[in-house]
């Protein structure tokens, strides 16, 4: 079947009263983002949707692409046809005559937008209902359960005929609500983090701690992999690789040992919270599943946050392990996220763990370190490699990279001066972040 143009429907943007025009505006110019591609394509703007036309473009693909749009509530192939009965019934029939398999029952359904059109919905109904019937054998009626809804939608640009909704990924656009930092480990939890945090219109930076030379080269890699796939869904995004080992490493030396987790938790929130300043992120995101490892018990959740102003967002809060997984297999982290190269979090791990630990515990291991541990958060902040990924190929990227911040090494470089960032205007099973 030729389709006309593709009906896409707005998610939740449409609930924000005064502001719908300017998150409709921003989400039509992402999908014209990601369909930059399909050079014959044309958008149409109306109430709560965008009519995309396709003039002689294939469907299917264009489809793909659509799905993992945030913002978007389903889309449809339609066919537009003018406000003539005759008109309306003769694409309808032939719509319907397209479809594959045939069906053996069918209902019509009429959306009377456009209330100027001379006929109502219900008179809609059985007008094109019995054109139908009249010229398909074997066909009957079937309101509760057919096995093809025809359906009309009669707007004032025009009457659309469909049989086919399909379902998109909901949220709202790409940067609506703001920024976030993602600490994203080589788990299978963060990026799933990652990925709600982008479907709910955060734009994020990604924030990866390293002890090299006791964590590989491949793990480094992993991460590097997991948030190029994110940045399917994003765009371009950051990866904020901090060196992590000096500070780990003297961490370990203040002989509480049950509670070095909590300790490296709470001094990652803190460099995190830096470098959200330089960017101007207002919050973190972190996988955390309560109940699921020491770190994520409500007193170490308690405890850890207290070290961060910032708001702490826990999509994962309350999710079960396979739900988790669930998600990460649809968005192809899992198998990444399965690979066997340790994280920087399985260095000095405890025999056990404290899962109660106190502020009053947690101040005087802190406190052994004295101003050290200030000066080693902020050589860590100072030394931290930022990359900018996408899922193009190199030479697209480093092409892309050059002419959007006019610098001479934009894919790899260190914070040692807050004005080096480059900012995004848009937007192991016991996981640690």
């Amino acid at each position: 079947m030729k389709y006309d143009l593709i009906l896409v429907r707005f998610g939740e943007i449409t609930m924000k009263g005064k502001n719908r025009n300017r998150f409709e505006k921003m989400l039509l110019t992402q999908i014209q983002a990601a369909l930059s591609d399909f050079t014959a394509l044309t958008y149409e703007r109306a109430y709560a949707r965008v009519y995309i036309q396709l003039n002689g473009e294939s469907y299917e693909p264009i489809a793909l692409r659509l799905k993992d749009i945030f913002g978007i509530l389903s889309f449809s192939p339609v066919v537009r046809v003018v406000h003539e009965l005759e008109a309306i019934r003769a694409s309808a029939l032939h719509l319907f005559r397209g479809l594959q398999p045939t069906p053996k029952t069918f209902k019509v359904s009429v959306n009377r937008g456009w209330k100027q059109f001379p006929h109502t919905s219900l008179e809609m109904n059985h007008l094109v209902g019995a054109h139908i019937l009249r010229n398909t054998a074997e066909l009957s009626v079937n309101v509760r359960q057919p096995e093809a809804e025809l359906k009309l939608d009669i707007q004032f640009e025009g009457t659309f005929i469909y049989c086919v909704v399909e379902k998109g990924a909901g949220g709202f656009p790409l940067g609506m609500n703001g920024k976030a930092m993602l600490l994203l480990s080589g788990g299978i939890d963060s990026p799933v983090a990652g990925w709600m945090a982008l479907k709910k219109g955060l734009a994020i930076e990604a924030v990866h701690f390293h002890s090299y030379p006791y964590t590989s080269e491949q793990a480094k890699e992993k991460v590097i992999t997991l948030a190029k796939r994110l940045s399917y869904y994003s765009g371009r995004i950051k990866l904020h690789l901090v060196p992590f080992t000096e500070l780990q490493t003297r961490l370990a030396q203040t002989k509480h040992e049950s509670l070095i987790i909590t300790l490296m938790r709470r001094s990652m929130l803190q460099i995190t919270e830096r470098l959200a300043d330089r960017s101007n992120a207002l919050a973190i995101v972190t996988g955390d599943s309560l109940g699921q490892v020491a770190s994520q018990t409500l007193a170490s959740m308690n405890v850890i946050g207290r070290s961060t102003v910032l708001p702490l967002l826990r999509p994962l809060v309350m999710m079960d392990k396979q739900d988790i997984i669930e998600i990460a297999e649809r968005i192809e982290t899992f198998q990444t996220s399965i690979l066997p190269f340790e994280d920087c979090c399985t260095l000095f791990v405890p025999k056990s763990p404290a899962i109660h630990p106190s502020m009053k515990q947690v101040e005087k291991a802190e406190g052994m370190l004295g101003a050290d541990l200030e000066r080693l958060i902020e050589e860590a902040v100072q030394h931290t490699e930022t990359l900018i990924l996408t899922e193009k190929t190199v030479s697209e990227q480093q092409a892309t990279a050059q002419h959007n911040e006019d610098s001479e090494d934009t894919e790899k470089r260190v914070l040692a001066d807050p004005d080096q960032s480059t900012g995004r205007t848009t937007p192991s099973e016991d996981e640690w972040f």
